[in-house]
């Protein structure tokens, strides 16, 4: 995508799909007639204008400073999101995590258990082990997100 602009208004800003040619240059004075058909270009061209007149108004360069700031806020993010996902994965299976650990301490005990209470455990098993992956996962990417956390901040600022 190529912009114009004019000498005489360069608050107006044309845009044209492509790059910077003679045929792109030709668009752009089509459009600027339409917008002085329009109404839309209040200024005057008094003495004509050509297509050889655009300004090609050409976007900043990034320093690779920027470019790698960037990039480390669009992996902050990635981060953060991640952690997010891994926080409602852990507090979706919670409840029922703890409700299997403590049919996990009667086997510890000497109270008897029944048959009931040890399908039970067998069943929540997978529960358990489920919430205990995420949790471990949730925990180091919580570590990982501070320094996310920091980055996005900086470039808040």
């Amino acid at each position: 995508m190529v912009q114009y602009t004019l000498a005489q208004s360069p608050d107006v800003i044309i845009p044209i799909p492509g790059k910077d040619s003679l045929k792109a240059r030709e668009k752009a004075m089509d459009q600027l007639i339409e917008m002085m058909d329009d109404g839309r270009l209040t200024t005057a061209l008094s003495d004509g204008f050509a297509p050889d007149q655009f300004i090609e108004v050409k976007e900043p360069q990034l320093t690779d400073t920027v470019k790698q700031q960037e990039d480390d806020v669009v992996e902050a993010v990635q981060v953060l999101s991640n952690l997010a996902n891994l926080k409602v994965k852990v507090q979706e299976v919670r409840t029922d995590a703890l409700k299997v650990r403590e049919l996990v301490d009667l086997l510890f005990t000497d109270e008897p258990i029944s048959e009931e209470q040890v399908n039970e455990l067998k069943d929540g098993f997978k529960v358990l082990k489920t919430f205990a992956q995420n949790n471990l996962r949730y925990r180091e990417a919580r570590s990982q997100a501070e320094e996310a956390r920091k980055v996005l901040d900086a470039a808040l600022k």
